[in-house]
């Protein structure tokens, strides 16, 4: 039996002992209780109570009742005291299904977390909360049409009541919101319900999270295929046929057509009465898919719901219930939609399934990716994961042949792959006599040649804000965040110094803080910087720009997008939320203004990343009918990133890659994790992990490959002191396993958080 604390159970029990009418059952249920405490209990299900896994249900808890989700059903066990029982099920049916359980479960036991926080998960906040519930208003209904002689009896007696059964017989199916009757309405229908003139009911109403301000979507007709597509078409359908499908690697290059073949095996699931479920890996590419589908599913656009964090607690209710209850068969999301409580699951596309946003940063740390591959195999689903850089993981699982590959090497109608050019910044900056150039001259001229040819451009920078840091150059003070161990980025917009890890702002300093010096200095630069200067150099651009600041409205990056593809902007400056998954036809160059930002990182995955950022940035080039080109600035430009970047060549970049993997025993050859402990106090927190670490020696299984203990890249954050230990192994469960049992049986200080993430994507 698991309680969350002796305390609360013990008063639980004494509660059920004075309780009349406690008895003993045959059956007893654990109960996760709703609130941000991990509350478990086990309770008595009283006779005639239907009570399954992931059914609602209302229970007592101290002298009030709570409301909490059932984990597990079990046997009566024998007990020196009577357990209370279930006051009530709140649903009848189960709102977490078998298949989303046993997910669950795997999620708990793979990544070491409690199953609580992982049902937390499975079951929104948004669906849990009994503050929420369905948005309804009152409608006036004509069951028959008006008899005519009782209309003109009306026209002299009672005009408004006239009024008001003329415009509902108009309404389409004779229905019509009392709030559309306009005020002073609510007498006469009341006296027309009594009358039996008109019906009163109430709705539901749906919360569109895409209602507000989007334009008509517009219906598309299913494009022709070319050979390539074809295949990978066929190769999707036959998939679905079988009892236990492979998942498939869609390995198709930018702009070769992966959603037009996505598009059709929808398709095809919807015409055998499926379900499909689309996972993006950026809030921002969702509208973008949702018009997509709903373009293509004209007919059953009602059928299309979306899942991401930026909806509200309705608009998450009203979706969730939708996907529920099989009104929704298409759901396109984030992360957490792999949760979808969709039924008839046929398939699951994951796009861009190289994304690290498909890792959860926050327990339990899930990865988006292999959940929906575990989910689809419970399913007995077929599923697609298509990228033009595929995670080395997924490769290596092509190469293994636990993978189908398929590949789309050329773009669509004939369409060439964008010219890549190189830049040495290491030039420009001696011709600049050893100042940092932001624009090359090859940039700066070419964006000018598209300007007067009326063609479009976009310039990639992964740095937002003005300047890196502010630094004196006499003393050398750099404005540090007193919170992190970075420095302030300065805001122009804001006229703010802004740490991008906790948030912290601070006011610019007119002179040093140490030395008094006036001639304090802004060192580097940003999107903000770049947009200032574009705007000077080329005034006659129409210029947006892109980023986390310049993005905060709602819908903002909707309308932004929208107008760069009316060709009311002409150049585009952003961060990675311009780098994937976007269509502009008359984008003909593609500038990336600093690649080695991604590439001198203390992690493995540096190249990797380098590489994929570069060729997915540099996709955005050349898919309309002029020929595109790439821009590289770099001061690094003989790194294998940026050369098989530059010569759109996956496999050549995979192969030596992987090589570099196997010899240090890396991902995809191993599992890694990442135990961390922070704490305000520095030695508190190295102390707990050195103690952890001896414990992890102890009995250490064979195979698992343990770290010593060491500051963490980013040794402060958020005011907390971090270290970290880096574990690896060839099978994932005896590690997570082994951490869980020495953390179980350790007691750790108050003041010191230990944090074990499987599959660590992120080592800072």
């Amino acid at each position: 039996m698991v309680f969350s604390t002796w305390s609360d159970h013990f008063a639980n029990c004494i509660l059920a002992r004075r309780h009349p009418g406690v008895r003993l059952a045959a059956v007893n249920v654990r109960v996760l209780i709703d609130g941000s405490s991990e509350l478990v209990f086990d309770y008595a299900v009283p006779a005639g109570l239907d009570v399954r896994p992931g059914c609602r249900v209302r229970v007592p808890l101290r002298r009030k009742s709570a409301t909490g989700t059932v984990l597990a059903i079990a046997a009566a066990e024998q007990m020196d005291f009577a357990l209370r029982e279930l006051e009530s099920l709140i649903d009848p049916e189960p709102l977490i299904t078998p298949v989303l359980l046993r997910t669950g479960e795997w999620i708990a036991d793979y990544y070491g977390c409690g199953i609580e926080t992982v049902i937390r998960s499975l079951l929104p906040e948004s669906v849990r909360s009994e503050e929420n519930s369905a948005k309804t208003r009152r409608i006036a209904v004509l069951d028959v049409p008006p008899d005519p002689a009782v209309l003109e009896k009306l026209v002299r007696r009672a005009p408004r009541q006239h009024a008001i059964l003329s415009l509902i017989a108009n309404a389409p199916g004779m229905r019509l919101p009392v709030a559309d009757l306009g005020e002073g309405s609510a007498a006469a229908l009341k006296g027309m319900e009594k009358a039996g003139l008109l019906r009163l009911d109430a709705e539901d109403v749906r919360r569109d999270p895409e209602a507000d301000g989007v334009e008509e979507v517009l219906e598309s007709q299913a494009l022709a295929l070319n050979p390539d597509q074809q295949r990978a078409l066929d190769a999707i359908l036959a998939s679905m046929q079988s009892p236990a499908p492979k998942p498939i690697l869609l390995l198709g290059v930018t702009g070769s057509g992966k959603t037009e073949v996505y598009l059709q095996a929808a398709r095809h699931v919807l015409d055998l009465g499926k379900t499909v479920l689309v996972l993006v890996p950026e809030i921002s590419l969702t509208p973008q898919t949702v018009r997509r589908f709903k373009a293509r599913f004209a007919v059953q656009r009602e059928q299309v719901a979306v899942l991401h964090s930026n909806l509200s607690q309705g608009e998450r209710f009203d979706e969730w219930h939708r996907i529920r209850k099989g009104v929704a068969r298409i759901v396109i999301g984030a992360r957490s939609a792999v949760f979808a409580p969709l039924p008839d699951l046929g398939l699951m596309l994951v796009d861009e399934e190289h994304e690290n946003t498909y890792k959860q940063e926050n327990v339990p740390r899930y990865h988006g990716r292999d959940v929906a591959v575990l989910r689809a195999a419970f399913e007995g689903c077929a599923i697609v994961l298509g990228s033009a850089t595929p995670s080395l993981e997924s490769w290596h699982n092509t190469q293994t042949g636990k993978y189908t590959l398929l590949r789309l090497d050329q773009r669509v109608d004939a369409q060439s792959m964008p010219l890549v050019r190189t830049v040495d910044m290491r030039l420009e900056a001696a011709k600049h006599k050893g100042a940092v150039a932001i624009l090359s001259d090859k940039l700066r001229t070419a964006l000018e040649q598209r300007l007067e040819k009326g063609e479009q451009s976009i310039l990639f920078l992964n740095r937002r804000g003005f300047a890196r840091s502010l630094q004196c150059p006499q003393c050398g003070h750099v404005c540090q965040c007193p919170h992190c161990s970075v420095a302030l980025t300065y805001h122009r917009t804001d006229e703010r110094l802004i740490c991008h890890v906790c948030g912290h702002q601070a006011i610019v300093p007119r002179k040093c803080p140490e030395c008094k010096d006036p001639a304090i200095i802004l060192q580097g630069y940003g999107t903000q910087k770049v947009e200032e200067l574009l705007a000077r150099v080329l005034p006659q651009a129409k210029i947006a720009r892109i980023d986390a600041d310049a993005m905060r409205r709602k819908h903002m990056l909707r309308d932004t997008l929208n107008a760069f593809k009316a060709h009311k902007i002409d150049i585009l400056i952003g961060t990675q939320m311009i780098a994937k998954g976007l269509h502009f036809p008359n984008v003909t160059l593609v500038g990336i203004l600093n690649a080695d930002l991604s590439l001198h990182v203390p992690d493995f995955r540096a190249g990797e990343r380098t590489f994929q950022l570069i060729t997915q940035v540099a996709g955005r080039a050349g898919r309309g009918d002029v020929e595109g080109e790439v821009i590289v600035q770099t001061f690094t430009p003989h790194s294998p990133s940026i050369q098989y970047a530059r010569k759109h060549d996956y496999d050549g970049f995979a192969e030596q890659e992987m090589e570099f993997r196997r010899l240090f025993c890396f991902p995809p050859y191993a599992h890694c994790a990442v135990l961390t402990s922070r704490s305000n106090h520095e030695r508190r927190a190295e102390f707990t992990l050195q103690t952890l670490h001896l414990r992890l020696l102890e009995d250490l299984p064979p195979g698992i490959m343990l770290g010593e203990v060491l500051p963490s890249p980013l040794v402060r954050a958020h005011g907390q002191h971090r270290f970290q230990i880096i574990l690896r192994c060839h099978r994932a469960r005896p590690l997570t396993r082994h951490v869980q049992a020495v953390l179980a049986r350790t007691s750790l200080p108050e003041d010191v958080t230990v944090v074990f993430d499987m599959d660590a994507l992120s080592f800072s």
